[in-house]
C-alpha cells in the first residue's frame, strides 16, 4: 500500500488517526442498543462496517482510504463499544465479565489470525490483484453474511430469545427481576436523562475512562507496528507476520480466564493490578533489552498484560452503575476517553525512532503502570463507598433477596464490586 499510494510515514499513520477520530466521536451513539431493539441495530451497523471495510480494496488515493477509515470508525463506534452494555441486558454482575470477556477475546484471536491470514496473502503472491486489496476483501465480505444473519437470529432480550422454551423464558424474566427490581423500567426505550447527568458527574466512569486510555495507548500501537518491529528485530516481512499471531493466541486465552477468575473473585481491581504489572514488565524488556529473544518475549508478556486488562476493565464499568441508562452512559465514557489512547499510540513508533523504538516502549510500560495505580486508587475508594452504604442500609446477607428489589440498581442491596 505504501508503494502504491506512494505514501509518507506521517501520511499511513493518519489511516489510524482518522479511523479514531471518527470512532470518538460517534461513540455515544452506542446508546442506541437501549433506544432501538437491538438486532435492527446490530444488523445496521455490521453491515455499514462490512461495506466500508470491503470498499477499502476499491481506493486509489489517499484521500479514498481516509474517507473509507472515517466512515469505517463511525460504524464501530456504533457497535463494538455497545456489546457488553447489550451482555448487561442477559447476565448478572457476577456472570456478566466471562462474557465481556468472550466478547474481547475475539480481538487477540482476529488478530492473530489476521497475522496468520497476511501471512498466507502475502506469501502467496496473488496474482492480478495488490495483496494488500485482497486482504481486505476477505476481511471484509464474511461480514456482509454476518449482518444478515445477525438479523433473523440476534434476540432483543432474553425472554424474546427463539432458542429457548416457554419455561427458561419465564427463568429469564425472573433473572431480570432480580437484576433490576419490579419498578417497572424497560431495559429497552427511552434513557433516563437525570441517570445520564449522575453518571457525567461521577468520578468513578472517568477514573475507568482513564484506565482505558492507559491500555489503549498500548493496545493500539502494538497490532499495527508488531510486524514491524519484528520485521527491524531481523525477521523477514513474511515471517514477521508470522511470528506476530502467537502472542495473540496467549492473550485469547487469558482474557477468558482472568475475566472467569474476576467474576467467582469479585475481585477485579486485583486482577487488573497483575496484568498492568505483566505488561508493563513486557514493555520494559523491549525496552531496554538487545536480543531478539529477549524482546519477543517482552511481546508474550505485553500482549498478555494488555488484552485482559481490557477484558476485565468493560465489566467493571457496568458492575458499578446501578441503573440501565448508567451503565450505557457509563460505557459511552469509558469508550470517549479510553479511544483518545489510539491517538497516542499510534504515534510512537516512527521509523526514525527503528530498529529498537525505545521511546515508545517505555511510554507504554509507563501507561500500564499507571493504570494499575488508577486500579488501586478506584479499589480504595468503591471500598469507602460501600462502607457507606452498609452504614445507611446495614450489611447485605448473600442469598438474601428483598422483595423485589434488583440488587443491580441503585438500592439497599446494591454493593460496587471490587
Amino acid at each position: 500500500m505504501e508503494e502504491e499510494f506512494n505514501l509518507s510515514s506521517g501520511q499511513y499513520e493518519w489511516f489510524l488517526t482518522i479511523f479514531y477520530i471518527s470512532y470518538i466521536l460517534f461513540e455515544p451513539l452506542g446508546m442506541m442498543w437501549k433506544v432501538i431493539p437491538p438486532h435492527q441495530w446490530a444488523t445496521f451497523t455490521v453491515m455499514g462496517w462490512a461495506l466500508c471495510g470491503t470498499l477499502q480494496a476499491a481506493t486509489y488515493s489517499w484521500s479514498g482510504m481516509m474517507a473509507a477509515r472515517f466512515f469505517l470508525g463511525v460504524f464501530e463506534a456504533c457497535f463494538s463499544p455497545g456489546i457488553p452494555f447489550l451482555l448487561s441486558f442477559f447476565y448478572r454482575r457476577n456472570e456478566l465479565g466471562f462474557r465481556c470477556g468472550l466478547f474481547l477475546s475475539a480481538a487477540p484471536l482476529a488478530t492473530c489470525f489476521a497475522g496468520a491470514l497476511a501471512y498466507g496473502i502475502t506469501s502467496g503472491d496473488p496474482k492480478g490483484i495488490s495483496s494488500w486489496r485482497l486482504l481486505f476483501l476477505v476481511e471484509g465480505l464474511p461480514c456482509v453474511v454476518a449482518a444478515v444473519v445477525t438479523w433473523f437470529i440476534m434476540p432483543d432480550s432474553p425472554e424474546k430469545a427463539k432458542f429457548l422454551n416457554q419455561e427458561e423464558r419465564a427463568v429469564a424474566k425472573v433473572r431480570s427481576l432480580r437484576q433490576v427490581g419490579s419498578d417497572g423500567e424497560s431495559r429497552v426505550g427511552k434513557p433516563s436523562w437525570a441517570d445520564v447527568g449522575a453518571t457525567l458527574l461521577d468520578i468513578k466512569p472517568w477514573i475507568t475512562g482513564l484506565m482505558y486510555f492507559s491500555c489503549n495507548v498500548s493496545f493500539a500501537s502494538l497490532p499495527v507496528f508488531l510486524p514491524t518491529i519484528l520485521t527491524e528485530m531481523g525477521f523477514t516481512k513474511i515471517n514477521a507476520q508470522g511470528l506476530s499471531a502467537p502472542p495473540y493466541f496467549l492473550a485469547f486465552l487469558l482474557v477468558i480466564i482472568t475475566c472467569r477468575i474476576a467474576d467467582k473473585t469479585s475481585q477485579r481491581s486485583l486482577m487488573i493490578v497483575c496484568l498492568s504489572l505483566l505488561g508493563a514488565t513486557g514493555y520494559i524488556m523491549l525496552a531496554a533489552a538487545t536480543s531478539t529473544g529477549t524482546r519477543y518475549a517482552g511481546v508474550y508478556l505485553a500482549a498478555a498484560g494488555i488484552f485482559p486488562s481490557i477484558g476485565n476493565i468493560l465489566p467493571w464499568v457496568l458492575n458499578n452503575q446501578g441503573s440501565d441508562t448508567r451503565r450505557g452512559t457509563g460505557i459511552a465514557m469509558l469508550n470517549v476517553i479510553g479511544q483518545c489512547g489510539p491517538l497516542l499510540g499510534t504515534r510512537l513508533y516512527p521509523k526514525s525512532e527503528g530498529p529498537l523504538y525505545r521511546k515508545g516502549m517505555w511510554v507504554c510500560a509507563a501507561f500500564m503502570l499507571f493504570n494499575g495505580a488508577l486500579a488501586l486508587g478506584l479499589r480504595f475508594l468503591l471500598k469507602w463507598e460501600n462502607k457507606k452504604l452498609d452504614e445507611k442500609y446495614g450489611v447485605v446477607e448473600p442469598g438474601k433477596d428483598d422483595d423485589g428489589q434488583g440488587e443491580e440498581n441503585s438500592g439497599p442491596r446494591y454493593r460496587y464490586i471490587l
